[in-house]
């Protein structure tokens, strides 16, 4: 039950993470459930390195820095997926 939570908060992130973005990302639906599932790890890797991971309540700041990681793997994933289809060059 796990993965499938894992899966629904990562398409979560990655489609905010889509929105908050400039322009039009050409990933997939999929791309951005997994890009938004890495930058959910991301962000909790943040979260315990700076001591914000376990807060009694809503973790609040965890959840930013998990915002903030997918989008950053949304926005080079992005970039990279379009240089590999030939849809425009990576920066």
């Amino acid at each position: 039950m796990s993965w499938l939570w894992a899966i629904i908060v990562g398409l979560v992130l990655g489609l905010i993470a889509k929105a908050i973005l400039p322009g039009k990302q050409s990933i997939p639906l999929w791309l951005t459930a997994i890009f938004g599932m890495l930058g959910s790890i991301l962000g909790n890797a943040v979260a315990t390195w700076i001591g914000v991971n376990d807060t009694s309540g809503i973790d609040w700041t965890r959840h930013l820095l998990q915002l903030l990681g997918a989008i950053a793997v949304v926005a080079v994933g992005d970039g990279l997926w379009a240089a590999i289809r030939g849809k425009k060059e990576a920066a």
